[in-house]
């Protein structure tokens, strides 16, 4: 599937992770570039009022150019069109681009089911990732 080999190069390219990326995952998947050519991505996992951003990464070359704002607020009108009031993502590095976004630090325990089951959550992100929140 060369679109999900170009999501994982990206990916890996911006040290995220891509142990749990499947075809799948693709469906709420939203890149911008030319061709095969990925200058960035964001993805969602749905799960009813509540969503999952990850996997915010935008290539070396264009860092500081507005594709990140870009994505993540295409992301976030797409969540919204699907029912999604509450949107949560996980982050190592990324937390002051967030907050300045909208998004709140809340404590891991106040995550719901949903986000708690996900690989994301559950096992991939260092339980030192700021936790965070935007409600839509």
């Amino acid at each position: 599937n060369p679109k999900l080999s170009a999501v994982k190069q990206l990916l890996s390219e911006s040290s995220l992770p891509i142990e749990d990326i499947t075809a799948q995952h693709l469906h709420h998947f939203f890149g911008c570039g030319s061709g095969l050519e990925l200058e960035g991505l964001v993805g969602l996992e749905l799960y009813g009022e509540v969503a999952l951003l990850r996997s915010l990464a935008v290539a070396a070359s264009r860092r500081g150019s507005g594709v990140g704002s870009g994505l993540v607020a295409h992301a976030e009108r797409h969540a919204r069109d699907q029912g999604v009031q509450s949107l949560f993502l996980l982050t190592t590095t990324a937390e002051k681009f967030f907050l300045r976004r909208g998004y709140t630090r809340i404590p891991r325990d106040e995550a719901p089911a949903a986000i708690k089951t996900t690989s994301e959550f559950s096992g991939i992100c260092p339980t030192s990732s700021a936790f965070m929140v935007k409600y839509l």
